[in-house]
């Protein structure tokens, strides 16, 4: 498989990065895993976006879903023709929630193009082998795990700590884990998001080979993320950018 990060800010897009967005490739096929604020430009940079297969949201939160509105507005109206509607796998509601987010009537919606399913425990797209758990955070997140070609890859969404995330992620070639906080910050809630040093447990835990840090909030400083990670995690570590590309 190939991970390309089309979208590694959090919370909100930053001045070098989209919000949450991954594009994972195999054998001729791919995926979407979230479409956040600005994602659908920069994603038009790493594929044709009429071959994606399916589109994953963890969550309905702006910054993981938003940019599925740009989505539909080109398989609509592009002058090349309707594109064939592809599924859009999210939590309950999705369907309702990008309607709205659209002006669109809700009978209506987005239906044309996109087959909206709900996160069940095994999904399988073409070559990839989904697998899904609900995360802790304050709305419904699902973290995904992505198998194809005989390799792993675990998005973990937005959490905080997460005993399923672990499970989820067990023998993973690679966790693409969310670090929005550091561990310095005061009052952290806990069902919101891990620090770098959480992250970093939680891959150890589950015995990772890869441990990529996203969901990188602008107002923290990236180099202290990297250096609170360092020294806890005992794999090969690094940070999400927009447009690094992993071949697992």
């Amino acid at each position: 498989m190939r991970l390309t990060i089309v979208g590694c800010s959090g919370s909100y897009p930053g001045p070098d990065s989209p919000a949450s967005c991954y594009l994972v490739e195999h054998d001729g096929h791919s995926i979407v895993l979230d479409l956040g604020n600005g994602a659908f430009g920069a994603l038009q940079k790493h594929t044709d976006v009429y071959d994606v297969d399916a589109v994953v949201l963890s969550h309905l939160h702006a910054d993981h879903c938003i940019d599925l509105t740009s989505y539909y507005v080109f398989r609509r109206y592009h002058p090349d023709g309707h594109a064939p509607v592809i599924p859009v796998i999210g939590p309950t509601g999705s369907a309702d929630r990008l309607a709205r987010a659209y002006d669109l009537p809700p009978e209506e919606g987005m239906h044309g193009e996109f087959e909206f399913r709900d996160h069940v425990e095994v999904t399988e797209i073409g070559p990839f082998r989904i697998t899904t758990a609900l995360m802790n955070h304050p709305v419904p997140c699902y973290a995904s795990r992505v198998e194809a070609g005989g390799r792993s890859l675990v998005f973990s969404g937005d959490t905080g700590e997460s005993d399923a995330l672990v499970e989820l992620s067990r023998g993973a070639d690679l966790a693409l884990y969310e670090a929005s906080f550091l561990s310095r910050y005061e009052n952290l809630p806990p069902n919101l998001h891990m620090t770098a040093t959480q992250a970093a447990e939680h891959a150890n835990r589950a015995g990772v080979g890869r441990l990529v840090l996203t969901h990188l909030v602008p107002w923290t400083p990236s180099d202290e993320t990297l250096a609170e990670a360092a020294p806890v995690f005992e794999g090969d570590l690094a940070l999400a950018t927009q447009g690094l590309v992993v071949d697992l």
